[in-house]
């Protein structure tokens, strides 16, 4: 059965530590989603390419460079403005569940991406309330128990907080 395994990182040292980890173990950059707010703009953390997406959406794709290099290898990373909420640095599957929410304007659209992702409404309010207060969410697709075990011995290695695994949901073939 899949299943996500979920974690907080309290610094973005932490949560580059956490992402060089689930690299090393063999995770695909396409299984590993991160979400934590731009408040330093992204300057101080990677290089934005401009693009002439509307304002409100996906404002930009993230490289990874200097610091950054790490979360820059993961897939999709972008940042999003989600408009009552503000901007976020996000990339892998959560990325594409938030970009609606900044197209839609969407409010709520942190909790309402990470329970379509399958996690508890109580514990993605207690997510957004973390990530809100300047911490990275990360999570992690795996596909077996041992994957499981790795991704959890990882985050616990780093120091993470909060770390929570759940079934995700299957999606409807029709």
């Amino acid at each position: 059965m899949k299943n996500a395994v979920y974690c907080i990182a309290t610094s973005r040292a932490q949560a580059e530590t956490i992402v060089e980890g689930l690299k090393i173990a063999g995770f695909p950059s396409n299984e590993i989603s991160v979400l934590l707010p731009d408040t330093s703009g992204t300057r101080d953390f990677a290089h934005e390419q401009h693009t002439k997406m509307p304002e409100g959406a996906t404002t930009g794709a993230v490289t990874g460079m200097g610091a950054g290099a790490i979360l820059g290898w993961l897939a999709g990373i972008g940042t999003l403005a989600i408009p009552g909420v503000g901007p976020f640095i996000a990339a892998g599957p959560i990325l594409a569940a938030l970009s609606g929410a900044a197209v839609g304007g969407a409010t709520g659209g942190i909790i309402g991406a990470l329970v379509g992702m399958g996690i508890p409404e109580y514990e993605a309010k207690h997510y957004d309330g973390k990530i809100r207060s300047g911490n990275t969410l990360i999570s992690v697709h795996t596909n077996n128990s041992a994957q499981k075990k790795s991704a959890v011995e990882i985050y616990e290695r780093a120091g993470a907080e909060d770390i929570k695994s759940t079934s995700e949901k299957a999606v409807p073939t029709t």
